[in-house]
């Protein structure tokens, strides 16, 4: 891992080196990229609405699609089984049970290192973990990740599945229904869900990974002929201004980022206050114990052994597998970010 633990310092200023990419003339020949989200525009998309937005793409010479997607698990699908995108932006714990299935796709870049999938119960509800869940009614979605990952969650507070109610529901009613008061917990992603609730029902999340089940979240993945191929560089390009990009939106730039996604998607009528409680969740869950030292976006094998171990546990991966089988590393680099020169 030598090669890529570089500081977070020189990252971000972009450092006179051989992994520097340097803008081009906007005239020249851009390579081009198709990119699908994991869902409609939210917090988690911020980075890469506002590299466009800044023409940080255009000034590596690059034309990127970028399509909304309807789940993690769609985006999975779509870009390893067809040639129809060139990358995803993902839950990548999805990704892992996709490819111990036989996709082949890996992670070229992780932007929340850990998983971000909870527990939410109201703040005036008293519930501060599973043990507190008992005789309780809590929402979920059956094919979304909490799924396979509840007898473990309640195990841990000494609670078995008959000792609540557990009611599934669709991932787009999910919010609505918890918000309304219709359950005493939803299980769902934390940034995206507590900054959507957070007017109608103030509510506390339980991460899963306190009670140690830990797995990456949302990053970029792409088929490994991809990764290997001609588009190699492009993509090692992509992920790197995604990864600056993250960087300069926590150094105190968030609601450019904010604008950046609803000027993009003016159509989607997003609320801004529900954007920037996103992306500041989201912040939460950058890093690990052992990715904090290490620059936006640049994966370290050891998450992704811990990850198997969770993954394995639940028989969503080959328990044989390593955290290296699931991911493509190097291609996050040191970069400047420049708009493109007219």
């Amino acid at each position: 891992m030598a090669r890529i633990d570089i500081s977070r310092r020189a990252f971000s200023a972009g450092v006179l080196s051989a992994g520097v990419l340097q803008a081009v003339p906007a005239f020249a020949q851009a390579e081009t990229l198709k990119v699908r989200l994991d869902w409609t525009p939210w917090g988690v998309h911020g980075a890469i609405h506002l590299a466009q937005a800044k023409g940080w793409l255009a000034g590596a010479g690059l034309n990127v699609d970028v399509q909304d997607g309807n789940g993690s698990a769609a985006t999975v699908q779509f870009v390893g089984g067809s040639s129809e995108f060139d990358l995803g932006h993902a839950s990548l714990a999805t990704m892992m049970v996709a490819r111990s299935k036989g996709l082949s796709v890996r992670a070229a870049a992780v932007f929340a290192r850990q998983g971000d999938i909870g527990c939410f119960v109201p703040k005036t509800s008293g519930i501060a973990g599973p043990a507190d869940l008992k005789g309780k009614k809590i929402i979920y979605t059956a094919g979304a990740l909490e799924a396979p990952f509840i007898d473990t969650f309640l195990a841990a507070g000494g609670l078995k599945k008959g000792d609540v109610e557990l009611v599934a529901v669709s991932a787009a009613s999910k919010a609505s229904t918890y918000a309304s008061g219709q359950a005493d917990a939803a299980l769902s992603t934390i940034p995206f869900f507590l900054a959507a609730v957070a007017d109608a029902r103030p509510s506390n999340a339980i991460r899963f990974a306190d009670y140690k089940l830990e797995m990456p979240g949302y990053g970029l993945l792409a088929q490994e002929s991809t990764l290997t191929g001609p588009k190699r560089d492009a993509v090692s390009k992509y992920c790197s201004i995604v990864a600056a990009t993250w960087k300069y939106i926590y150094d105190g730039h968030q609601e450019e980022a904010v604008e950046a996604i609803i000027s993009q998607r003016p159509q989607a009528r997003l609320d801004r206050k529900v954007l920037r409680g996103q992306i500041d969740s989201l912040q939460g869950f950058l890093d690990t114990a052992a990715g904090k030292t290490l620059p936006f976006g640049v994966i370290t094998v050891v998450d992704w052994d811990i990850a198997v171990r969770t993954l394995s546990a639940a028989g969503l991966v080959a328990p044989e597998s390593k955290g290296s089988d699931y991911v493509e590393l190097g291609l996050v680099k040191p970069i400047e970010l420049q708009a493109a020169r007219l």
